[in-house]
C-alpha cells in the first residue's frame, strides 16, 4: 500500500494504566506535541491533566477528530468495540489505527473500523522512556507511523507474523511484573536466611537495579550471568542449584503460557 502523511493530531482512547504510561512517555520525550495531542477518556487521569496543561485536548468536540492522522486504541480488550463504535463520525477516514490491547486480532480491528492497523505491546516503562515494544503490522507504512510514536521511548522490535504478538506479550510486557515477583520471593528467601524484612527488601531492590544497569551494557544474557558468576563460587552454586531443580525453568514456561492463553482468550 502506498505511505500516507501521518502528520496531524494522535489521538489516544483510554487512559489507564498503559495508556496513562504511554502519554507520559510521550510528553517525557517530546514524541508528540501536546498540542497535537486528544485524549478520549471516560473519567478524569492524573496523566490526561497532566497533558491537558501542557495543551493537550482532553474529550474535545467531536469535530476536533477530523485532524486525527493515528488512532490509538488503549481500551481494555474487552471494552474495545464499544469504544470504537462510541466514535464520532467526524474522524477522518484516513487516520489509521495503533492498536496496543492484547488479544484482539488487527483484522478485527480493521473490519471494525474500516482502517488499516499496527499493533504494538509496549512495556509500562515507555512512561520513563526506558520501555520495549513488539510491533507488528501488514502495512508498511502503518508500521512506520506506529514506530514514531514509540521508538523515542522503547527498543521497538519488529514481529515477522501477527501470531508471535501474544508470546512478545507474555515474553516483554507481562514479564516486568513476573521479575518483580522473583524478586519478592528472593527477599523472603533472605529473610528466611536471617536478614530483616527490611533490609531484604531493600537488597532485592538494589539487585533489580543492579541487574538493569547490567542489562544497559548490551552485552548478552549469558555474558552478564558470567561476569557475575565465579567457578566455584556463591552465584554459581546458586544458578547450579537452579538448574539441577528445574524450577526457575518451570516457573518462566508456566508463566509464559498461562499469559499467552489468557491473550487468546480475549
Amino acid at each position: 500500500m502506498a505511505n500516507r502523511d501521518h502528520s496531524g493530531a494522535v489521538v489516544l482512547v483510554g487512559c489507564g494504566r498503559l495508556g496513562s504510561s504511554i502519554l507520559e512517555g510521550w510528553l517525557m520525550t517530546g514524541t508528540v506535541d501536546p498540542g497535537d495531542l486528544i485524549v478520549l477518556t471516560p473519567s478524569s487521569k492524573p496523566a490526561a491533566e497532566t497533558a491537558r496543561a501542557r495543551g493537550a485536548r482532553i474529550n474535545p468536540d467531536p469535530s476536533a477528530l477530523a485532524a486525527v492522522r493515528i488512532l490509538v486504541l488503549a481500551v481494555k480488550p474487552a471494552m474495545w468495540r464499544d469504544a470504537v463504535a462510541a466514535l464520532p463520525d467526524t474522524l477522518n477516514p484516513d487516520a489509521v489505527v495503533v492498536s496496543v490491547m492484547a488479544g484482539v486480532a488487527a483484522a478485527d480491528i480493521q473490519a471494525a473500523t474500516g482502517r488499516a492497523v499496527a499493533r504494538v505491546m509496549p512495556t509500562t516503562a515507555v512512561a520513563q522512556g526506558r520501555g520495549i515494544a513488539a510491533l507488528w503490522s501488514a502495512d508498511a507504512g502503518v508500521r512506520e507511523s506506529a514506530r514514531a510514536l514509540f521508538s523515542i521511548m522503547a527498543d521497538v522490535v519488529d514481529l515477522e507474523n501477527e501470531a508471535q504478538i501474544d508470546a512478545a506479550t507474555a515474553t516483554a510486557g507481562s514479564a516486568p511484573a513476573f521479575i518483580y515477583a522473583f524478586a519478592a520471593a528472593l527477599a523472603r528467601a533472605g529473610e528466611a536466611e536471617g536478614l530483616s524484612a527490611d533490609a531484604a527488601t531493600r537488597l532485592a531492590r538494589g539487585a533489580l537495579r543492579s541487574a538493569g544497569a547490567g542489562v544497559e551494557t548490551g552485552d548478552s544474557l549469558e555474558t552478564l550471568i558470567a561476569r557475575i558468576a565465579s567457578p566455584g563460587g556463591t552465584t554459581r552454586a546458586g544458578l547450579d542449584a537452579m538448574a539441577a531443580s528445574g524450577e526457575a525453568e518451570r516457573a518462566a514456561e508456566t508463566a509464559v503460557r498461562a499469559a499467552v492463553a489468557r491473550a487468546r482468550s480475549y
